[in-house]
């Protein structure tokens, strides 16, 4: 249980909420909120934005009735936080590129925290966001309102790529790779519906070349070369 610090609407239907917690996090991890009773049956499965010694901080996108409640929470309200959960991003070495597309931009705030000087490439479909929080971390800042970001990054630049996106920006991404035949290391963090978190209802399954894996424990984070992605 966690105690909300503040909740601050940042777009239209976008929120970012900092709850009092001290927990040891690693960047692209997870946890499963929920500010509710019985109903919605389910906690929504938000990823870290930030961590402080405050608290940590949470992205949030109104999409459904669990998340309309999060986005409506005020400072002092109670939450449940289980977590953290997913295996994050791994190391980075050399040069590094954080590509985010809306609400996926989440998990790269903190990623950018832990690697001084990536530059950062982020794509919102309309009102760009956040411009200064991730301004003040990135070796240099690149946006694209209405187009397609993964168009703007030269994957031969980077030794080690992260990304966060819808799931066609994610294809894009590991087409990229494939196509250019870039030397990068790539990755991919997929945003699938989750229902526990720890593995028990495969509601998150991912196919990959080699078997099907759970978005929850074996991911969220997967190499790009790894994932089959489906229409």
């Amino acid at each position: 249980m966690g105690k909300v610090i503040s909740n601050e609407r940042v777009s239209e239907q976008v929120y970012l909420l900092k709850v009092e917690r001290n927990d040891e996090c690693r960047m692209g991890q997870f946890y499963m909120l929920r500010a509710w009773g019985n109903y919605p049956l389910l906690s929504r499965p938000i990823s870290i934005f930030n961590k402080s010694d405050e608290g940590i901080e949470f992205l949030i996108q109104v999409v459904g009735e669990g998340t309309e409640l999060l986005a409506a929470l005020r400072p002092g309200d109670p939450v449940t936080l289980e977590g953290p959960f997913g295996n994050g991003f791994p190391e980075t070495q050399g040069r590094v590129a954080l590509i985010g597309g809306g609400i996926g931009i989440a998990p790269l705030y903190y990623c950018a925290q832990q690697i001084p000087n990536a530059d950062i490439y982020l794509g919102f479909s309309k009102e760009p966001y956040l411009l200064d929080r991730f301004s003040s971390v990135a070796g240099n800042l690149y946006t694209n309102v209405g187009g397609y970001i993964v168009d703007d990054v030269d994957f031969h630049q980077y030794d080690t790529i992260l990304t966060c996106g819808p799931h066609g920006m994610m294809r894009a991404v590991q087409t990229k790779q494939q196509t250019t035949g870039c030397l990068s290391r790539v990755y991919v963090s997929l945003e699938n519906r989750m229902a526990c978190g720890i593995g028990a209802c495969l509601v998150c399954s991912v196919s990959c070349v080699d078997r099907r894996k759970k978005a929850c424990t074996d991911g969220p984070v997967f190499a790009a070369e790894e994932v089959l992605f489906h229409d």
